[in-house]
């Protein structure tokens, strides 16, 4: 038989287990409440004023690999725990001086999916708790740009700021106008699109020698396209150093090497022979071997020519056409700076190894990625300008007409 005073004890039972359900439900998820904070021996509920949140919502998707972290409110953090779900492996990070905020010490990968816990407590000492397991941008639905120069760099004055896009960009304002490019020269950049793909920054004249050119990277979030949104956020800063511009001259077989304004050396050359003829224009040197194989093939030749150990190679165009140590030349042909003979590349006289006190050595070792070579008096067109970072071939009108800003 129950008796009056056994129901009330039961309704008040189940009263009590909904409400320690409740509690315990406000002190999960992404943006947490309060725990229990029950003093000896008492049933009285004391509430954290404490509030976590973490930027990424648990059972999100598509979080930043930026910008999560976790704040607290009214409190201060007293623990922070993240780790990559399936391999367990632990994301390191710190805490604020005032003890506020929590983010990683790096950039979380794309795909991922993370366990976040935290703790706090108000200024009584009542804690609170918080977790997430949320998943960050996967490729599909993000984008990256590779770019050019690398922080902290020493390039020449003709090296422009080169992205490239792992996807087609369609919304290229919105792009564009998350990436800013300045110098302490206060010189005006400008962006210009090659395609859905690359997009590169200039000044109208060469960088000023010794300027500093930072580029900012804001597009975690931007929309690049339908469905597909950017995930970096830098911010990265080179040297221009001093100012070296070469001219080559097809008809002579030269090229003069001026450096802030002061001729270093004319040097004799071996241009592209009248089969295969070098470019015109202003090309800007993008890399730089000490040693590397050509293969004809690569680059339209068929079998025509493969040396494994170019000697002093400095790539001018994507395309193929290098200045280059040669140290096969045809003795029965004329001397370098008689007669071009290349495919195309401009040779300078050297030895096999790449040792030696040669022209080519010469010039390696006094040039810069993002020196300018320029070609004269050839039979061949004008560089395409993008064909290697070889914008410089663009009237300034022509370059500002491809900027979506």
């Amino acid at each position: 038989m129950i008796t009056p005073d056994t129901t009330a004890r039961r309704v008040l039972g189940a009263c009590a287990a909904l409400m320690v359900g409740a509690l315990t439900l406000t002190g999960c998820g992404g943006d947490a409440k309060a725990d229990d904070s029950r003093g000896g021996g008492t049933s009285s509920t004391r509430t954290s004023a404490a509030k976590i949140t973490i930027s990424a919502g648990n059972g999100s998707t598509g979080a930043s690999i930026n910008a999560t972290g976790v704040r607290v409110s009214r409190g201060r953090l007293t623990g922070v725990t993240m780790t990559a779900a399936e391999s367990g492996q632990a994301v390191p990070g710190s805490v604020s001086a005032d003890g506020t905020s929590w983010k990683p010490s790096r950039q979380l990968e794309r795909g991922t999916r993370y366990t976040l816990s935290a703790t706090a407590k108000d200024a009584n000492g009542r804690p609170v708790s918080a977790r997430s397991v949320f998943t960050t941008v996967t490729p599909a639905d993000s984008f990256i740009g590779t770019y050019t120069p690398d922080n902290g760099a020493t390039v020449g004055v003709g090296m422009p700021v080169s992205f490239t896009f792992d996807k087609a960009i369609s919304d290229r304002k919105a792009v564009q106008s998350h990436i800013t490019v300045t110098s302490s020269s206060g010189q005006k950049v400008v962006g210009h699109w090659f395609g859905a793909r690359r997009l590169d920054f200039r000044p109208e004249e060469y960088w000023k020698a010794g300027s500093k050119v930072t580029t900012r990277i804001d597009l975690d979030g931007v929309q690049g396209a339908n469905g597909v949104r950017g995930v970096q956020r830098k911010t990265v800063t080179f040297t221009v150093g001093r100012s070296q511009v070469s001219t080559v001259d097809a008809g002579t077989q030269t090229m003069t090497v001026v450096r802030d304004g002061r001729t270093l050396r004319t040097v004799p050359i071996s241009a592209g022979s009248a089969r295969n003829s070098t470019y015109n224009g202003r090309m800007v040197i993008s890399e730089k071997f000490v040693q590397t194989r050509m293969n004809g093939s690569t680059v339209g030749f068929g079998g025509e020519y493969d040396i494994a150990d170019v000697p002093h190679a400095m790539r001018l165009t994507a395309s193929g056409t290098f200045v280059h140590g040669n140290y096969w030349y045809d003795r029965g042909n004329p001397p370098f700076g008689r007669a071009g003979t290349s495919h195309g590349c401009v040779g300078l006289a050297d030895v096999r190894g790449a040792q030696g006190d040669t022209s080519a050595k010469w010039f390696y070792d006094h040039s810069l990625v993002g020196d300018v070579v320029v070609v004269r008096n050839s039979p061949d067109r004008t560089v395409a300008p993008d064909n290697g970072l070889n914008g410089w071939n663009m009237s300034w009108d022509e370059w500002v007409a491809g900027s979506a800003v």
